[in-house]
């Protein structure tokens, strides 16, 4: 299979299918039609197992070893639309937990910059090599323990955090810039919720929206 035929994909892996998945979404009631396109351009079925191409465009979270997963695609749609706002897009953006690199993936789509940080280092060389195929330039991507930020290539506009914990760390309060927003699934296991924190000066307002599960932010980094 060619480089081209695998990105656009043949039966539960189509252009057509993917389509679907979007449709699914609008009719759950997500109307954001930046993050559907952004959606739309990137190939989900890349992002996961061979083995577990065919079900890449359904509403459902799977595993991509290392105890990890890919976020549902409902998740992706929400956090994505959350972090971009309602008005201009975020310029500079952080993503802590990289995974499979399909969140940074559809953020590349929509920001100029995008940072992400994952801690073990097989899903690193996976995601830059998924980067690199999908030739997504303003994505870089290191191996680095994420509760501590990506402080040199900091203030963020944005950071989105797809582990969960039961605060946000405070190097990333450090690192998120006046005016920003930080988008995380915050609590303790089995009750978290999608938080979304604003900056203005030295004031961080926390509002939250609704429950998500998400895979524990742990220190340290794994090879």
């Amino acid at each position: 299979m060619s480089g081209n035929e695998r990105l656009e994909g043949i039966g539960m892996t189509s252009r057509r299918t993917r389509q679907r998945m979007l449709e699914r979404l609008q009719a759950k009631g997500f109307s954001d039609v930046r993050v559907l396109a952004a959606m739309d351009q990137i190939p989900r079925h890349i992002f996961v197992d061979e083995a577990l191409s065919s079900r890449a465009y359904e509403d459902d979270a799977l595993p991509i070893g290392h105890s990890q997963t890919i976020s549902q695609p409902q998740v992706v749609a929400v956090m994505t639309s959350l972090v971009i706002g309602d008005g201009v897009p975020p310029d500079n953006v952080l993503e802590i937990g990289t995974g499979s690199g399909y969140q940074a993936a559809v953020l590349s789509r929509l920001v100029e910059k995008v940072h992400t940080v994952e801690r073990i280092e097989p899903l690193v060389r996976l995601a830059r090599e998924r980067f690199f195929e999908l030739r997504l330039r303003n994505v870089q991507c290191k191996l680095a323990d994420g509760s501590l930020g990506w402080p040199e290539n900091g203030p963020f506009d944005a950071i989105i955090v797809t582990a969960g914990n039961d605060h946000v760390p405070d190097p990333l309060f450090a690192q998120l810039a006046d005016g920003g927003r930080l988008v995380a699934p915050l609590g303790p296991d089995g009750e978290q919720k999608l938080t979304v924190v604003m900056r203005e000066g030295d004031t961080f307002t926390a509002t939250q929206m609704n429950d998500v599960r998400f895979v524990p932010l742990l220190k340290g980094t794994q090879s």
